[in-house]
């Protein structure tokens, strides 16, 4: 095939292998260095390439396989919570995205391969017969796979979705209530069981263990408010982060941090606050303007 029909193959299908591989990895660079990868080894393969997306798909499928065996080993020793990188996906601009932080975060839970065949089927409505290929498994072994992955994640898919509307406007209420600190507002916002998870990998200052409860929730912001008041964050955008209505900013210390929403039934029942600078690298090519 000739190099200029490769390339448009390759920029067509670039953004959803990207997506495939952010979904399985949870990091933003290593995604985008898997794809590279995989496209090196399509144009290196000895042979003709005859289905380009299919071999794209098994290559990037398997590398990310590969990488999660070593990441889940790093993220034993991670401090304080893990959450993927923020991604911004500009298909969930206007829809509702499957994929949320909160499920993101469920697919840690799961081996590899229940991750892949769940990723590739339920989600990019890739058939069991491919699956299987990709995999290098039998097809009812695939479909035991997803199975499998189904049940250990239930409980994290989306239930009592916000429109992107409305989520945002509540991400606009909780910047302000939690900026001012205006704690009236902040407990008509919040779920009695709330749960905050901040992610600052040891790098920068943030707590090591969730805070869970509206009491313990209405605590944090109280003191950080305080903060506020002395150095102010200054607000970027507000963005759909991980299929979450959330903000990014940048604190007094220089860092730019995101935060992400989780609304059940119009209030707020988890807030996802990234901080650590290497999973934030990405966001000043695109996202801090």
């Amino acid at each position: 095939m000739p190099k200029k029909e490769n390339d448009v193959i390759f920029s067509d299908l670039r953004p959803r292998l990207t997506r495939l591989a952010y979904r399985m990895l949870g990091s933003v660079a290593d995604a985008e260095d898997i794809v590279q990868d995989a496209w090196l080894r399509c144009l290196n393969h000895d042979g003709e390439v005859r289905e380009p997306a299919a071999f794209l798909h098994t290559i990037v499928t398997r590398l990310c396989v590969n990488e999660l065996k070593s990441a889940r080993r790093r993220r034993e020793t991670y401090i304080g919570p893990w959450l993927p990188e923020p991604f911004f996906d500009p298909e969930s601009d206007d829809t509702t995205e499957e994929i949320t932080l909160p499920l993101m975060m469920a697919l840690e839970r799961l081996t590899p391969l229940e991750r892949a065949a769940f990723l590739l089927h339920d989600v990019f409505g890739v058939g069991f017969d491919e699956v299987s290929q990709i995999l290098g498994r039998d097809t009812s072994a695939c479909r035991k796979l997803a199975s499998r992955a189904r049940i250990h994640i239930r409980d994290a898919r989306p239930r009592f979705c916000a429109t992107k509307g409305q989520g945002l406007k509540l991400a606009a209420a909780f910047y302000a209530a939690s900026r001012t600190g205006d704690m009236e507002a902040l407990r008509n916002l919040l779920t009695e069981d709330v749960v905050i998870y901040t992610d600052g990998g040891g790098k920068v200052a943030a707590p090591t263990s969730p805070s869970i409860g509206i009491d313990a929730a209405l605590k944090l912001f109280g003191a950080l408010a305080r903060y506020f008041a002395r150095a102010p964050s200054r607000l970027l955008r507000y963005a759909m982060i991980d299929g979450l209505p959330g903000f990014v900013t940048v604190e007094d210390d220089g860092i730019a941090q995101t935060s992400a929403i989780l609304v059940s039934e119009n209030r707020i029942a988890a807030i996802y606050v990234t901080r650590n600078p290497e999973k934030l690298h990405h966001l000043t090519r695109s996202d801090l303007h």
